[in-house]
């Protein structure tokens, strides 16, 4: 059987030029790489491919990628956490016991879309779908990696035949470093709550493959439809302490603003100056305490004629 390609699935790879990513899928550059370790790593020829599987470790735990190459160089590669990889372990079983079962290919018999059996893994913001397919080459396992918060959809095409080797090399894998993903094992906050007015503040703090973070979600009642409308902002961990003080700047600086003279702001009030010189006592006057006419204040202290 040919070797079973990805790119006429309708997403190309793209060839490796250097660049690194982190367990997220996110690229980074050389100059903004994070520390990371790389523990060990298999190689697998399956048909025309080589499959490389990586055990890695950063500052937000332990991960494996998984890179496709093609017999022409071109690249793809997937991340998978620790504990996703378990799960991709045992739905690898399920799925070559399913296609065991099968017959002989026949063209007849296959779907329109050409998947014979499907599963999706759910971790963090990141999407995994498992489809076994088919087509004029032969059949294959497809492994796409989405991201919820947008972006470019990765993926890697095992050939059939190959899922048990991939398998038990994965299990190796998972058997010397475990299926801990790392990360903080603590009991976070609970959440709390706030309402101003006709708006309600909500505080979640939660936890992913990058940190810990704070979600302050705003509630608002919509007038245009029976639902609330929902806005969100998310806090990384690491800059709670920055984003307290900035609020805490403002909060003094409003405070100060607040405890100025009431009069400040009124309309028609006379101007700081005018008032500061109003509460002065006049220096030029004679001796019956009368201001002194121009003339005698040029005078100074001459007696008058």
């Amino acid at each position: 059987m040919s070797d079973i390609g990805s790119g006429d699935e309708g997403i190309s790879s793209q060839k490796y030029h250097g660049q690194g990513m982190d367990a997220g899928g996110n690229n980074f550059d050389s100059g903004q790489q994070p520390q990371e370790q790389e523990l060990a790593t298999k190689m697998l020829q399956i048909q025309s491919k080589r499959f490389y599987l990586d055990v890695k470790q950063n500052r937000r735990g332990r991960f494996i990628k998984v890179a496709e190459i093609g017999a022409d160089g071109r690249r793809s590669q997937i991340f998978l956490a620790m504990s996703t990889a378990a799960e991709f372990r045992d739905h690898l079983s399920s799925f070559s016991d399913f296609y065991s079962s099968l017959g002989p290919p026949n063209p007849e018999s296959v779907p329109d879309d050409g998947k014979l059996k499907s599963e999706m893994m759910l971790k963090d913001n990141r999407r995994y779908y498992l489809d076994l397919k088919e087509n004029s080459r032969g059949r294959f396992l497809r492994v796409s990696q989405t991201i919820t918060r947008g972006g470019p959809r990765s993926q890697v095409a095992l050939p059939a035949q190959g899922m048990i080797e991939f398998r038990d090399a994965l299990t190796d894998l998972l058997d010397d470093f475990g299926t801990d993903d790392g990360g903080f094992k603590g009991e976070l906050p609970e959440g709390r709550h706030l309402r101003v007015d006709n708006k309600n503040f909500y505080f979640d703090i939660g936890q992913n493959n990058r940190g810990i973070y704070m979600k302050v979600s705003e509630v608002v009642p919509s007038l245009q439809v029976k639902s609330n409308f929902r806005t969100a902002i998310t806090v990384p961990e690491k800059c709670w302490t920055r984003f307290r003080d900035i609020l805490a700047d403002y909060c003094d600086k409003m405070n100060r603003a607040h405890a100025e003279p009431a009069d400040h702001h009124q309309p028609g009030a006379a101007p700081p100056a005018a008032r500061a010189a109003s509460a002065q006592p006049a220096r030029d006057t004679n001796a019956g305490g009368a201001p002194l006419c121009p003339q005698e204040a040029f005078a100074g202290s001459a007696p008058r004629i």
